[in-house]
């Protein structure tokens, strides 16, 4: 059976090469406290480096959940001030009389 790779967040990422640039402690042993593959933090780190700010995009599944959660509540919302119209103009009818 083959294993799944290990994803991590960008917050993870950034907090571990923050652990590696502050702490004095070697790479390897941060990387064995924090369950990552030999080296890969050290890549992190150069990642890191040179991307800057938009270092570890992501592959977009927290932004299509996120999208998803949002045109929800938009569509709740939407109905909401449907009703609340159809209320006023009902009252609004009713004191007319």
């Amino acid at each position: 059976m083959a294993e799944r790779r290990k994803t991590y967040t960008r917050d993870f990422k950034v907090q571990a090469v923050e652990l590696l640039n502050t702490t004095g402690k070697p790479g390897h042993q941060i990387e064995d406290e924090s369950g990552i593959g030999r080296g890969v933090l050290y890549r992190w780190r150069r990642q890191l480096e040179e991307d800057g700010v938009q270092v570890f995009p992501g592959n977009g599944k927290e932004r299509d959940k996120e999208l998803a959660e949002l045109r929800k509540e938009n569509a709740e919302l939407r109905e909401e001030k449907g009703i609340l119209r159809k209320a006023i103009a009902i009252f609004s009818e009713q004191r007319r009389k």
